[in-house]
């Protein structure tokens, strides 16, 4: 009888213990052993500090969001590149952002769909009167890029208003309208791909500028601009993010000097390109979006539709 009395007062103060360092846990969060704790239980800060479920529980959920944030992204813009083929055997790659797919190398061909060839213009003053189809290359040299007008755009071939237009675009495709290009937009800045991360203002260009062709020296249209992070012009290298890659192959005027400039200009500077949508406030003007090297955002304006710009198509 005497020895089961000593183990009963054994075992309850060894139960007294362990409730105690149990209460010293939920009061204190902090039970000290010869130097092992287990400490800040609700808000731990040391590599071993021990944890609650509730706190595990919320740690679990916000790397959760995260996950599912980045498969959110990925599934919207797909980054794995596909191509397509034109009419005259140039290869496209093109990415899908959101609901829409995009070419992310400019046009190259040289005919209409159905095989008809669109005239290739050098002289400025034929350029400049044409009211019809043309495309260039920049200064008229082969390694610095296609430039074509607007009616070539809008598959205009002659001067019959009864003629059916023509289509530019691969098969299955088309030249991105206004609307479309404001889709982009708004794609990539509620996707985060302002230079600033902000989901407010359009911050686009050097997330759709390519890493290469613009100018080293930073120079620039803007007299007197100084080149900022977010400008294009600006560590060129850590430009596309967005995979878009708008390289500066520059314009062609609808007028200027045949013995100077060929109305070439802004190559390394600017990146324009046409919409198929036409002014509804000035005859003779259409949509286009461009940026320039010290530019932040990328540009909507009406300009002449024989100017030279560059061409992008997205999937019907």
């Amino acid at each position: 009888m005497k020895k089961y009395f000593i183990f009963l007062l054994i075992t309850g103060f060894f139960t007294f213990s362990a409730f105690s360092q149990s209460a010293d846990i939920l009061l204190n969060g902090t039970v000290s052993a010869e130097n092992n704790q287990i400490k800040n239980v609700l808000d731990p800060t040391d590599s071993g500090d021990a944890v609650n479920l509730d706190y595990l529980n919320e740690r679990l959920d916000f790397y959760q969001n995260q996950i599912d944030n980045l498969q959110s992204l990925l599934d919207n813009l797909q980054l794995q590149l596909q191509n397509v083929v034109d009419q005259d055997g140039n290869t496209y790659s093109y990415l899908i952002y959101g609901d829409q797919s995009w070419t992310v190398e400019n046009a190259q061909m040289i005919t209409y769909r159905d095989g008809t060839p669109i005239p290739q213009l050098s002289d400025q003053q034929e350029w400049a009167d044409t009211t019809t189809g043309a495309w260039c290359y920049f200064d008229n040299d082969p390694s610095k890029g296609i430039l074509y007008n607007w009616y070539a755009v809008a598959g205009i071939h002659d001067n019959d208003p009864n003629t059916p237009n023509k289509e530019l675009a691969p098969e299955g495709w088309h030249v991105a309208s206004y609307s479309e290009w404001e889709e982009l937009q708004s794609f990539l800045i509620d996707a985060g791909y302002n230079f600033d991360e902000t989901t407010e203002g359009n911050k686009l260009a050097k997330a759709m500028a390519s890493t290469t062709g613009w100018l080293e020296d930073g120079s620039s249209s803007s007299e007197g601009s100084v080149l900022e992070v977010g400008d294009p012009g600006y560590d060129q290298i850590t430009n596309n993010s967005s995979g878009f890659n708008a390289y500066p192959t520059g314009l062609r005027r609808f007028n200027g000097s045949s013995a100077t400039t060929l109305g070439f200009f802004n190559q390394g500077i600017e990146t324009s390109y046409w919409s198929s949508t036409e002014s509804t406030e000035e005859e003779g003007k259409s949509w286009q979006f461009h940026s320039y090297i010290d530019y932040s955002n990328f540009r909507k304006q009406e300009w002449y539709k024989n100017m030279g710009m560059s061409v992008r198509f997205v999937k019907d």
